[in-house]
């Protein structure tokens, strides 16, 4: 018989968060729910951006006044705008995780991710000024776009130097 492999926190909330089997309105019902209390968590998370929040998966479930799982989707969020990544893989709720965060980066990866209700919340008004915070945003919007060089014509020196017309030398 074989063994079933239990699953990690992350792999659950993964496959609750992005199930098949739920219908366009639930998953737009579970989305909306979740960014209501994720942003919540960013409010507070933000109003005091001295404070390293550590504990456990559970303990900060508790702090934030969440389910587990989804502290668990918050910490998967917001994992890569931290100091110090936190072993989201392997996490338990007993995991002792943290919230460092860099504070450019989160900004813009709350950028890439389309979050304006994350980007636009009035805590970053003391956090990033609005110079900083709007080149920021076009930093992360340009780290997209694809600038092509301009283009050789026939009849334009080649650009590999030899003196020759682009058609006669590496246009051909």
């Amino acid at each position: 018989m074989e063994e079933q492999k239990e699953l990690t926190l992350l792999e659950t909330w993964r496959g609750i968060a992005y199930s098949a089997e739920m219908s366009k309105k639930e998953s737009d019902r579970f989305w909306a729910n979740y960014f209501t209390l994720e942003q919540g968590i960013y409010e507070k998370i933000l109003s005091n951006p001295d404070e390293v929040v550590k504990g456990t998966v559970k303990e900060l479930a508790e702090k934030y006044g969440v389910e587990l799982l989804i502290m668990v989707g918050f910490l998967d969020g917001i994992n890569e705008s931290l100091k110090e990544e936190n072993p989201i893989d392997t996490m338990t709720q007993d995991t002792v995780v943290n919230l460092g965060y860099d504070k450019e980066l989160l900004y813009k990866n709350m950028v890439e991710a389309k979050a304006s209700w994350l980007y636009e919340l009035k805590q970053w008004d003391s956090l990033i000024d609005e110079a900083r915070r709007k080149e920021l945003y076009k930093e992360q919007k340009a780290s997209h776009t694809v600038v092509k060089g301009n283009k050789v014509g026939r009849n334009d020196p080649c650009p590999c130097g030899s003196g020759k017309k682009y058609k006669f030398c590496c246009g051909r």
